[in-house]
């Protein structure tokens, strides 16, 4: 979200009224959500300033740990220099510690693809949001999850019903620091995620929602202590619940 919302922000400065505004001062404390949305705090330092230029030579875009070299346009201003640098800046203060993390397994290649791309300044900023655009609608519509074995099968469902609320085993990226609060795009997905943990015996579909809808699914490692509640549904393992009474 922060990564797709900072790439709109810089896409539209890239193509503003003023011209291609670039942020001199591109850091992470620049920035703060605002309702879901990265914003910029400080314009003190943008400028719609391109570099002039006689030649190729007087372009090159410099970084701690990176050169790039840039065209001289027929106008003498180094082409694209303001959006590049906005985009290199967002790369390498942003992309590189949140892109590889969270994303599910069958997204990471996409996301790899757009963080070396962007590295290596390969792609511009239209590129880059039609990558990001594109990973979006694969994560919401559940298309990443085609051609995979169907295992909500081995569990059993009890509509009406969720466990008592309390810590339980913890995985990486929760929701919830108490548990394992995860995003899903369905029940199924769920059931996969819930095999792929040792600890899990259950998990519950909430009404939670996360900022492109899809639903928040708790795993635990019990599913004892069943308690009313109309909105929720449990999914239990059969192998947990044989022998058990339900």
């Amino acid at each position: 979200q922060i990564c797709l919302s900072l790439v709109k922000l810089l896409f539209y400065l890239a193509h503003s009224p003023l011209g291609s505004i670039v942020l001199l001062d591109f850091q992470p404390r620049q920035f703060v959500m605002v309702d879901g949305n990265l914003k910029v705090t400080d314009m003190d330092d943008a400028s719609t300033e391109e570099l002039s230029c006689k030649e190729d030579n007087d372009c090159t875009l410099d970084f701690p740990t990176k050169s790039f070299p840039l065209k001289c346009s027929l106008g003498g201003k180094c082409e694209g220099i303001n959006e590049k640098k906005n985009l290199f800046n967002a790369y390498r203060y942003f992309f590189t510690y949140l892109l590889p993390h969270s994303a599910p397994p069958a997204l990471r290649p996409l996301l790899s693809d757009i963080l070396n791309a962007t590295g290596d300044l390969q792609y511009g900023i239209n590129e880059t949001l039609r990558a990001f655009e594109k990973v979006l609608h694969l994560y919401k519509s559940g298309l990443y999850l085609q051609k995979r074995p169907l295992l909500l099968k081995d569990y059993i469902s009890l509509k009406g019903f969720r466990t008592v609320e309390g810590e339980d085993y913890k995985c990486w990226p929760s929701y919830s620091h108490l548990g394992c609060l995860l995003s899903i795009h369905s029940a199924e997905e769920a059931a996969a995620i819930c095999n792929s943990h040792s600890q899990c015996q259950s998990f519950i579909v909430t009404q939670q929602r996360t900022w492109t809808g899809r639903p928040l699914a708790l795993f635990q490692s019990s599913w004892t202590d069943l308690i009313p509640d109309t909105n929720t549904v449990i999914y239990i393992k059969r192998s947990a619940s044989s022998g058990e009474r339900l």
